[in-house]
């Protein structure tokens, strides 16, 4: 079996490869990239009763793995770029040859995928970090998952200014419900619920958008969503919206969350 690790800051996520099949994935927290590293792995084999032999290769990725300069356990031991784990991850478990990863993590970065042809074209600095940051800030809280369910209780029509608030028809080519102003109707008093669902609509409508400016003049109109925020709901009415609204296609496959680790595990063979 292969082995895809994804080490973050503090978060890792670990896969294994075995037959073409992803086998358990897993994530844990830890306080440091090395300790979440030796945690992961140590889980993964303990809960799935695999032995250090059944293990063929172990492939590393994100920031993290730079922190890790032996071999795991003795294990052949080997790193991926990140980008293209990204990308490789995304094209097994969509099925799709040609498209433009958004990877959604602390940040967002964007990968063309055309064949076997990786690229990074680009990525912004909204994502994950940026929900948690004001959070902490206007909520104090930074638990994402609360945030995303007290947001389901609150009102966008108090938090964004719409184009419908600004002007008396649709304007070319926006309807009437579009966004003019994310936070453009905010005010001091405004409830913890309808900010919470700003702050989360913030988030992935600027990734959103992001998304399909750096996919202009690409000739690709399908985006693949991956990484932690891909396990938020408003996913599901955002990038609909989104989609219908500029004739693109936005997917989030099964694995979306670990698809960075099953490309590093994927890129052995590669």
């Amino acid at each position: 079996m292969l082995i895809g690790i994804d080490v973050g800051i503090s978060t890792t996520k670990i896969v294994g490869i075995r037959e073409g099949e992803v086998v358990s994935p897993i994530r844990i927290t830890a306080v440091d990239p090395v300790t979440s590293l030796y945690g992961a792995f140590g889980k993964y084999l303990h809960d799935n009763n695999f032995g250090l032999e059944d293990i063929e290769h172990v492939m590393l990725t994100g920031v993290g793995s730079a922190y890790i300069s032996q071999p795991i356990y003795g294990l052949p031991t080997s790193n991926c770029d990140e980008f293209v784990a990204d990308g490789l991850g995304a094209r097994y478990e969509s099925g799709l040859d040609k498209a433009i990863v958004v990877s959604m993590g602390t940040g967002t970065s964007f990968v063309k995928c055309e064949g076997c042809k990786m690229e990074h074209i680009g990525g912004i600095g909204t994502g994950g970090g940026t929900l948690q940051g004001l959070s902490r800030l206007l909520l104090n809280t930074s638990d994402i998952k609360y945030v995303s369910g007290i947001a389901t209780k609150g009102n966008l029509a108090n938090i964004n200014l719409l184009i419908g608030d600004i002007s008396a028809r649709p304007l070319p080519g926006l309807p009437m419900d579009a966004t003019a102003s994310l936070f453009g109707k905010a005010q001091s008093n405004t409830s913890q619920e309808d900010i919470a669902k700003g702050l989360v609509y913030l988030v992935l409508q600027s990734i959103g958008s992001a998304a399909i400016l750096a996919g202009q003049g690409t000739g690709i109109d399908d985006f693949i969503l991956i990484g932690n925020l891909t396990l938020l709901p408003q996913c599901h009415d955002i990038f609909p919206a989104m989609a219908e609204l500029y004739g693109v296609r936005f997917h989030i496959p099964k694995h979306s969350e670990f698809c960075t680790a099953i490309g590093a595990a994927l890129s052995h063979k590669q």
